[in-house]
């Protein structure tokens, strides 16, 4: 599988954004998975998301992402990453 290029995107793209890439960042590392993760504010990540594979945020922002060509992952726990492993794993490694 090709490096992936995963943007984390919040409200503000300073506080959740940076603990989900910083959560991703470890459970990209424990599946193996070689990805390039980033963050910023949802504005920015909905105006990029056609140049990333992936796209995580809260569930309540996954809207903000229609028409977009990046897959888009909803988080309920932006702190959980047996959630985000569970995710990864059905919408990227096994998709």
């Amino acid at each position: 599988m090709a490096k992936l290029k995963v943007i984390a995107a919040c409200g503000s793209g300073m506080g959740s954004s940076q603990i989900i890439k910083m959560k991703l960042e470890k459970v990209f590392k424990k599946l193996g998975l070689d990805a390039e993760i980033y963050h910023t504010n949802v504005g920015d990540a909905k105006s990029q998301a056609n140049n990333y594979d992936v796209v995580f945020c809260s569930e309540s922002l996954v809207g903000t992402f229609t028409g977009t060509k990046a897959k888009v992952i909803g988080l309920k726990n932006l702190l959980a990453e047996k959630e985000m492993e569970e995710k990864i794993k059905a919408n990227i490694v096994d998709a």
